[in-house]
């Protein structure tokens, strides 16, 4: 069983089980969180396809941590130009674990 959900502008394929880091949402470790844009549900008989998603169908889960990624560095250089700026950035994120889905 695996459903296709949206959030944080992104498509996610999940299953039960699943650890899922996707962009940062509010709440606290332990949270139960809901995801009500399902875009496809499928159980190992039939696929269900939404358009453009599913009505009734609920993704649950619970945040399991909130952090940040690895830091990249952002170097932006022009030749000849003395043109040099050096950037850091460190995406924040929040890592569900998905409990079940609902069809």
């Amino acid at each position: 069983m695996y459903a296709v959900v949206a959030t944080g502008g992104k498509q996610y394929r999940v299953e039960p089980g699943d650890i899922l880091k996707i962009e940062k949402i509010t709440g606290n470790v332990g949270d139960q969180v809901d995801f009500d844009q399902v875009l496809l549900y499928s159980n190992d008989e039939q696929v269900q396809v939404g358009q453009p998603r599913l009505e009734g169908a609920v993704v649950r889960g619970h945040i399991v941590a909130q952090g940040k990624q690895r830091k990249i560095i952002v170097f932006k250089y022009k030749r000849r130009k003395r043109y040099r700026r050096k950037n850091g950035h460190r995406q924040a994120f929040t890592a569900v674990k998905i409990d079940t889905i609902e069809a």
